[in-house]
């Protein structure tokens, strides 16, 4: 399959490429196991409309990601990290959106502490949380910048850095989308607990403090 993907001098540059993908598979699920944003999101939706909404959450924080990677592939990430004013823009931008859904997460927890029906507002739908989960990662010029920065670093002499980086950009969608999917999983499965009004408003008030707590470290985040 590396030999369709990934262009080599020689049969003997097949191992190099496969133990590229090993290590850049390990790095890339440290990352992906560790909590931020996209997990904040995934578990919101399941626990507010169950594991079908939280699904789709997670093929839109996919689809962002793999935007990106693509973005990183052709070089256009490396245009928005050589350009300050618009790494800037894009920043202040994905800041302000995470502001809101934080905003917007604690608004709703204190509509719930006044009145015992959930908020209409409240209900997310399927198409709501793909839209939040891919805006989310276009509007965060990191991801941009971490893909640009680290996958060269793994792409083996004399492979085709195009292909071996969208190879390796499968590979993060992937590992992204199995860990995001077993949260769904655990959060769908506990729903029942989590949906009970104490807990879901407190829930509540956890995404939005931890969505206003990352939209403010990305907007002083230089």
């Amino acid at each position: 399959m590396f030999s369709l993907l990934v262009p080599s001098e020689s049969p003997g540059d097949h191992y190099p490429v496969q133990t590229a993908c090993l290590a850049f598979a390990a790095m890339a699920a440290l990352l992906t196991i560790t909590p931020g944003v996209d997990t904040m999101l995934v578990l919101r939706s399941t626990v507010a409309a169950g594991r079908r909404t939280g699904l789709l959450a997670s093929a839109g924080v996919v689809t962002g990601l793999m935007c990106w990677a693509l973005a990183s592939a052709v070089g256009l990430t490396a245009l928005l990290a050589a350009s300050r004013l618009a790494f800037d823009v894009l920043r202040v931008a994905g800041a302000c959106y995470l502001l809101w859904l934080g905003a917007r997460a604690l608004w709703t927890a204190r509509r719930r502490t006044r009145d015992t029906a959930e908020p209409p507002e409240a209900r997310t739908s399927g198409l709501t949380a793909f839209r939040t989960g891919l805006t989310t990662n276009l509007l965060n010029p990191k991801v941009g910048v971490f893909y640009m920065s680290l996958l060269p670093q793994f792409v083996p002499d004399g492979a085709s850095v195009f292909w071996t980086s969208m190879l390796f950009a499968v590979i993060h969608a992937a590992e992204s989308l199995l860990w995001l999917a077993a949260i769904v999983g655990a959060a769908g499965a506990a729903r029942r607990a989590l949906a009970r009004p104490a807990v879901k408003r407190r829930l509540q008030q956890l995404t939005g403090v931890a969505f206003v707590g990352f939209g403010l470290r990305l907007a002083i985040d230089h």
